[in-house]
């Protein structure tokens, strides 16, 4: 079977694998997607499997058959070269809810799942490809995926990257960790603006003819670490499949039985993630995606109409403080029938009102497969104390959300299917507002972090161990608007 890639948006040439993971996004201004049906998976064959193996297994139906191999080193030095525990997603109880706990890598978020991985795609992409031109690795954040890309890719030959992040718009410690960065190829800039704003920059200049002139000239071209690029959608599939055979390891579920998922959700590619799984055999009743205050998806999923004419809210789960989640063009590309021509209307009229609706078909098969919920933020902090208190498990503010949602969705609708929460960030992330949920008291953010460990007797993930004493490195502020001209400066100096 030949493996392609095209555009959301109808208006891309078929590439491989390689060439998609390179170039990160269609020429068109659409995402890439597999031009391909995707292949079904054995689940019994699957299910013994270790991490790394069962990475390749699910990541090698991707690419041409002959790149098995190379996969499977890539995630060898991804998931099993320490950067990870041996178990490397661990599945906990709290009550009822199956818990899968993605914040074990170098960032203490589940952005390291798929951004370990890319970078070594990267590079054996630009091999396959004889490319000798440097890659600048472009990088829009809110909060998570910018520590993960920079871990990622610093000191990566042949590579350099720019990662932005919203000043005022991420936690204390996911700045902290930005700006300390260390690495001979990394720069952080904080924006005077919101993540969309980043977003919208960063896929702007992919098709700026200004910026491509100055790139040519100087022997460079862009790419992109964020959820655009297929390269970290794809690595996410892996988890699902795993937290599923960890329920069949641990006597919880039979081989075959349904599970559903609920996924905190901010620009949606966690949770397309598992569509693709469950398009590849995985046993999946329902996903249930969670949003807090900027609930643009549970509005989607109630209504089909997608509106971004709305306040935007910074909220103590601010990963999820997104108005423009990229990766809905995804899904809205498959349900609509592979139909690039109407998705490329629907994604004018985002960009021309604000808003767009599907049609009553696409909405159909997308309400078919998906609930939604969101939580304001009180009812995080409830959530957050109801949880520790009932189960003694302490969630982070996002996965709060998801875990809100969850009951709240199962008290709704009476579907008691067993349920895995993906968990997409550890406590010590976001400590001052989950000690201040559970103890009432308002604490600085480090104090908070030694309480909270002191309390709980919850471990700090050594990524997070002595994070206040590190130096700040990056101190470099920009306003939303000059990012295009900050790119093609730092093109300039290449």
């Amino acid at each position: 079977m030949n493996k392609t890639y095209i555009s959301t948006r109808n208006q891309q040439d078929e590439i491989n694998f390689y060439q998609a993971i390179v170039q990160g996004i269609g020429n068109d201004g659409g995402l890439l997607v597999p031009n391909f049906e995707l292949q079904k998976l054995d689940l019994k064959q699957l299910s013994t499997l270790n991490y790394v193996d069962l990475a390749t297994e699910v990541i090698s139906t991707f690419v041409p058959e002959e790149g098995k191999a190379l996969i499977n080193d890539a995630c060898k030095k991804a998931y099993g070269s320490g950067l990870f525990p041996e178990v490397v997603v661990p599945v906990k109880k709290a009550g009822d809810v199956y818990v899968a706990e993605l914040f074990h890598g170098q960032t203490a978020a589940f952005k390291d799942m798929a951004l370990s991985l890319l970078p070594h795609l990267m590079t054996l992409s630009l091999k396959q490809l004889k490319e000798d031109r440097e890659v600048m690795i472009l990088a829009a954040t809110s909060g998570d995926t910018g520590k993960a890309a920079l871990e990622g890719f610093k000191n990566v030959p042949g590579t350099c990257i720019k990662v932005f992040y919203p000043l005022d718009g991420v936690s204390s410690i996911q700045q902290q960790q930005m700006v300390s960065q260390t690495g001979n190829n990394v720069k952080v800039i904080g924006i005077k603006g919101n993540f969309d704003d980043a977003q919208s920059a960063v896929k702007v200049a992919f098709g700026d003819e200004n910026l491509k002139a100055v790139s040519d000239q100087h022997h460079v071209f862009l790419s992109s670490a964020n959820s655009i690029n297929v390269g970290r959608l794809i690595p996410q599939i892996v988890y699902y499949f795993h937290s599923y055979f960890e329920l069949v390891r641990q006597n919880e579920i039979q081989l075959g039985d349904q599970v559903n998922f609920c996924v905190p959700s901010g620009n949606f590619g966690n949770c397309l993630a598992g569509w693709f799984a469950k398009n590849m055999g995985l046993p999946v009743n329902k996903f249930i995606a969670a949003s807090n205050k900027n609930n643009i998806l549970t509005d989607f999923f109630a209504t089909g109409k997608y509106d971004a004419n709305r306040e935007f809210y910074k909220t103590n789960a601010p990963a999820m403080d997104i108005l423009v989640s990229s990766n809905l063009e995804r899904l809205v590309w498959f349900m609509s029938g592979k139909d690039g021509g109407k998705v490329k209307s629907y994604m004018d009229k985002l960009k021309e009102n604000g808003v767009y609706e599907v049609d009553d078909e696409t909405f159909a098969r997308i309400q078919d497969q998906f609930k939604a919920g969101y939580l304001n933020e009180q009812q995080v902090l409830d959530t957050i104390k109801e949880c520790y208190n009932t189960t003694g498990y302490l969630l982070d503010t996002h996965t709060a959300c998801g875990y809100g949602v969850l009951k709240e969705y199962q008290k709704a609708s009476g579907d008691q299917t067993k349920t895995v929460l993906l968990s997409t960030a550890s406590p010590y992330k976001f400590p001052e507002s989950v000690y201040q949920a559970i103890y009432g008291e308002t604490l600085d953010v480090y104090e908070a972090i030694e309480k909270l460990n002191e309390k709980t007797g919850v471990e700090i993930p050594q990524p997070l161990v002595g994070i206040k004493d590190r130096p700040v490195l990056h101190k470099t502020h920009i306003d939303k608007s000059e990012i295009i001209p900050f790119i093609q400066s730092e093109m300039e100096k290449m």
